[in-house]
């Protein structure tokens, strides 16, 4: 039997951990890396308000002097996290704005489900929430009715710019590059005899929904299905997203579709309210909205139409 020991120099030390030692001010632990830190805080300076920014923008930001903050971004840039403009200023890469993009819908379904809830509630129809991914807009969240009859939405669907009432009203308040972009990628597809597809009348009815404050679908994206959908905006009135009530034909008239247009256009200004008043981290309670009831699946059966 081997009864030689180790060496004491040549046994494996375990690292001080400074979780144990530094748990309020882990920035003072031996095991920080203020590089790494310095590179993160140039990535959040990039905002909803603040999607492209200038190196003396970010060098006043972070404040930190040029030729370190050149060598991150160069850094970032070459491991493609930023991207450089031709113009010499910086944005996010899109393998990160997709990240940013996903992590703020689950902060808006959280914050906007109860009025969608609300909404459900006061029509009996399908209420939903849509967002802008990028170059794409999907249904964020839904609340249906119990009616047999009903038009359906699906967490995930990609909905047309340029028929359902959602996409409209989404798409109708980009810049006209972004908006051009949007519809390119999804088409220009015929899916009913009321499906505008001109490009100059599709313009004009942008001009319209920015006017009026909301987007119609009346059967141009499925037929026998009528959509209401207002925009919600962020600080310096910036649209990713909008909310909508759809419904069967048989079940609209025109004084029920002016009640439900302005129930819309209220809830979507409440939720923009709360949006540009804290960003993110809270929503303007409505007085009348009530604490938000446990979700309910409602039954499976009977005929189901997808909503816009």
């Amino acid at each position: 039997m081997d009864k030689t020991k180790t060496p004491k120099s040549a046994r494996r030390r375990r690292p001080k951990s400074s979780v144990g030692t530094n748990k309020t001010n882990p920035e003072s632990g031996q095991y920080f890396s203020k590089t790494i830190s310095r590179a993160l805080d140039v990535l959040e300076c990039f905002t909803d308000d603040d999607t492209v920014l200038s190196l003396n923008e970010i060098a006043r930001l972070v404040r930190l002097p040029g030729p370190s903050l050149f060598r991150i971004l160069l850094t970032l840039e070459s491991r493609g996290y930023v991207v450089r403009n031709p113009d010499g200023s910086y944005r996010l890469a899109r393998k990160l704005l997709l990240g940013k993009l996903a992590e703020r819908s689950d902060q808006l379904i959280e914050m906007i489900h109860p009025e969608l809830q609300r909404l459900s509630s006061r029509f009996n129809e399908t209420a939903s929430l849509a967002y802008l991914f990028d170059d794409r807009i999907q249904v964020l969240d839904t609340v249906e009715t119990f009616h047999e009859i009903r038009m359906a939405n699906r967490p995930g669907r990609v909905l047309p710019p340029h028929c359902s009432a959602l996409g409209k009203a989404i798409t109708a308040f980009q810049q006209r590059p972004l908006a051009e972009r949007i519809l390119e990628v999804y088409g220009l597809n015929q899916r009913t005899p009321k499906t505008l597809t001109n490009r100059t009348n599709l313009q004009a009815e942008f001009d319209r929904i920015r006017t009026q404050g909301y987007a119609l679908d009346n059967e141009e994206s499925i037929e026998g299905g009528v959509c209401v959908s207002a925009p919600v905006r962020l600080r310096k009135g910036r649209v990713i997203a909008a909310i909508s009530v759809s419904t069967p034909i048989v079940r609209m008239n025109p004084k029920r579709l002016q009640e439900i247009t302005r129930a819309v256009k209220e809830s979507a200004a409440l939720i923009s309210e709360g949006m540009q008043e804290t960003g993110f981290s809270g929503l303007t309670k409505r007085p009348d909205m009530p604490e938000a009831p446990g979700s309910s699946e409602p039954a499976d059966s009977g005929l189901q139409t997808h909503g816009s």
